[in-house]
């Protein structure tokens, strides 16, 4: 069977990570980065083509199939539509991007141009997550009750230094830090009807123009109430992700720094989780991110090219992690403007 071509816009740290896989799992063709040093790095590594301008880049004859968008978050629906415009396949990092219009829009452009739109939502591969979800899904789990997504990392000042993050392109903590957190709230749970949210900036301000911790209460579709607590201001380093979740049938705490261990269970399920096997989780020198679990995005990637098999993250449930990270930020917003008894209600 014939190799996937992929090519890499956005040559950064995350995009090592695109590279290794694409690589192992088809063949990486080009990549692109208006830093020349950081193109030509990539590029020489691979044994890829490097191009410093993306219209340079897409106008080539260099039989692609896939491109993967790793630039800014804010810049990831304007390179994702010429992508599709080209006449590519396009996988984009999270977040999809930072306004659900862009998001719609995104979507149009694919239907219209005949291409798919893949996203990056890693943590759904995490096994304890994928246990829970298989066991909701088998409506073992019975009624959710409640729940609460703790997010405590660790960003230091030197992260934003000569940097995108915490500019405009960031769109803020849960966008970058925490979107793939936010997913899990409408894969596992549903839709949301309501939220309301505090955020406050308490040791980034020379760093970040937005929030750098927030308090978040849910109340979802379903009935079922909950919370996010998140924070980008743990000592030394990352400290916890996890979720908790009080259901009909199940009590269960899944933990550890990336929601990869199980911290506690009590249940008819409990046989469904299993702990014990885990990835490291990304490493990008003085910092760490989510599960390494990039290798599985693209073994199904792959698999949906090649085999017509479905992908395990539509668009437009990655849409849905937009749309509820833009209802916390007009909640925060209104409640920072004095108005607090008003709740933001979901699109």
């Amino acid at each position: 069977m014939t190799k996937i071509r992929f090519a890499i816009i956005g040559c950064g740290r995350i995009a090592e990570r695109h590279a290794l896989h694409a690589n192992h799992y088809g063949e990486l063709v080009a990549v692109c980065d208006i830093q020349k040093e950081k193109a030509d790095a990539l590029a020489e590594k691979y044994v890829a083509k490097a191009f410093y301008q993306i219209e340079e880049l897409l106008k080539q004859d260099l039989k692609l199939d896939l491109v993967a968008i790793c630039t800014p978050n804010g810049l990831h629906a304007a390179h994702s539509i010429q992508a599709l415009k080209a006449g590519f396949h396009v996988l984009v990092e999270k977040p999809m991007a930072i306004a659900t219009s862009d998001c719609v829009a995104m979507m149009q452009v694919a239907a219209e141009v005949g291409k798919q739109l893949f996203t990056v939502k890693q943590n759904r591969f995490n096994p304890p997550i994928a246990a829970l979800k298989k066991a909701i899904d088998e409506n073992k789990v019975g009624k959710l009750y409640s729940f609460q997504l703790s997010c405590f990392w660790n960003r230091p000042a030197d992260y934003y230094q000569n940097s995108w993050h915490g500019t405009a392109l960031d769109g803020g903590v849960l966008y970058t830090q925490f979107s793939h957190f936010i997913d899990l709230i409408y894969w596992l749970f549903g839709d949301v009807r309501s939220v309301k949210a505090i955020t406050k900036n308490f040791a980034h301000q020379a760093n970040i123009a937005g929030e750098d911790s927030g308090v978040v209460i849910l109340e979802l579709e379903n009935g079922a109430i909950g919370t996010i607590n998140y924070s980008v201001n743990t000592t030394l380093k990352n400290a916890e992700g996890s979720l908790t979740i009080i259901a009909e049938h199940l009590t269960l705490k899944i933990g550890g720094e990336y929601l990869n261990t199980i911290a506690y269970q009590q249940g008819e399920t409990i046989e469904l989780f299993n702990a014990d096997s885990e990835q490291p989780p990304n490493e990008y020198g003085s910092y760490q991110g989510s599960m390494s679990n990039h290798h599985k995005v693209y073994e199904n990637l792959v698999l949906t090219l090649q085999q017509g098999l479905p992908f395990y993250a539509t668009a437009n449930e990655a849409m849905k992690a937009v749309e509820m990270i833009e209802s916390i930020y007009q909640s925060a917003k209104n409640w920072n403007h004095g108005i607090s008894t008003q709740t933001s209600e979901h699109p």
